[in-house]
């Protein structure tokens, strides 16, 4: 289908949108930052490739049209001649969610009915709570803006883990995590409370020249503008480089680290990337140059108590102030006092973030 450019929206974890947005102009877009996300200008190809290639987005919108309704028999008028056969498939069911704001349209349950009986009895798709399509609908200040959920599935969902640990974080949180602290790809990254891998997947990654999206399926695949042979072009234009192995987790846990070690494997890094089973106390330097080290440990707020939380802290600053000379240090953290028990020279922290109910940030060094 060949329509204008049209707005397209990057739903970010809140907290992460300048960050997001730094990302998006690397892969040359023009973001605008909003509240919750970003947005770019571009056509479907653009839809196709932020699913592909953007490791900081939750999930892609594409912004696909709209008109002015100020009442719900306007509404349903204009739904029905919404050029719902460009984009929906016939053949397969689709859901729609509705917002209202600010609009004479005011109960989104009713617009949600008129709009689902638009697109059934012109198009005939089916309805279904589950349905692989999403149509959004926006109403504020009269304005009706449909937008197409383009990714289904988050985005973190990168496709390579089947394993998780406890309290974990999100892949596109911890591809945030490591740009903040200026990672491109160069430098060593090494975890010590590896959990599931996080941070050592997505560094080895961001240094292969991996795709994130690279093995999974996306909602856009079953619109009816998909292309097959365009999506593998797309895809096929990835160059993978090669990188050196620096990429390093441990955990005291030896279920973690043989989760870790799977999902490497999985994700095709597990020429650049080593886990070992080790105490924080028992920690040594990998033998590369002074690199990153990245860790999101135990807050005390969903695993355990604070108590003990304080002295392993402190444990952790020691052996990175005495280990780790020209490394940086990141922790990942909702307690400003966890940070301060480490005694390390902390920059002022990064912007909070939500992560599962908590409000989190991230602390950073300098080289030690």
């Amino acid at each position: 289908m060949d329509i204008p450019d049209f707005d397209i929206f990057l739903v970010a974890t809140p907290g992460l949108e300048a960050q997001l947005a730094a990302e998006a102009a690397a892969l040359g877009w023009q973001p605008v930052i909003q509240l919750g996300g970003v947005t770019i200008r571009g056509g479907w190809n653009d839809v196709w490739r932020a699913n592909l290639w953007l490791r900081g987005a939750t999930r892609v919108l594409a912004r696909v049209g709209g008109f002015r309704a100020m009442h719900l028999a306007q509404l349903d008028k204009r739904a029905r001649k919404f050029a719902w056969g460009d984009l929906l498939r016939p053949d397969l069911p689709v859901k729609v969610e509705t917002v209202c704001k600010a609009s004479k349209i005011y109960h989104a349950g009713a617009a949600t009915q008129r709009i689902e009986r638009a697109i059934t009895e012109e198009l005939g798709a089916p309805l279904a709570a589950d349905a692989p399509i999403t149509v959004k609908a926006r109403i504020e200040d009269d304005l009706v803006t449909f937008s197409l959920d383009a990714t289904g599935e988050s985005l973190h969902k990168r496709g390579h883990k089947e394993a998780v640990a406890k309290a974990p974080m999100r892949e596109t949180m911890a591809a945030m995590f490591l740009a903040q602290m200026g990672f491109d790809g160069s430098q060593p990254v090494l975890d010590p409370m590896c959990g599931s891998g996080t941070f050592v997947l997505e560094a080895a990654e961001i240094a292969l020249g991996l795709a994130p999206g690279r093995s999974r399926a996306f909602a856009f695949q079953q619109l009816a503008n998909y292309d097959p042979a365009a999506w593998a072009r797309l895809k096929a234009e990835a160059t993978p480089r090669p990188a050196p192995s620096q990429f390093f987790g441990s955990d005291r846990d030896p279920g973690a680290v043989r989760m870790s070690q799977a999902n490497a494997e999985r994700a095709g890094v597990t020429a650049v990337t080593q886990f070992q089973t080790c105490q924080i106390t028992d920690l040594q330097r990998p033998d590369c140059a002074p690199g990153i080290v990245i860790v999101n440990p135990p807050y005390g707020a969903r695993i355990g108590n604070k108590g003990p939380l304080f002295g392993l802290h402190a444990q952790m600053g020691e052996v990175f102030r005495s280990r780790f000379p020209g490394w940086r240090v990141g922790i990942v953290t909702s307690e400003a006092g966890l940070a301060k028990a480490t005694g390390l020279p902390w920059q002022a922290p990064g912007p909070i973030v939500a992560h599962g109910g908590l409000k989190v940030r991230l602390w950073q060094t300098g080289p030690l």
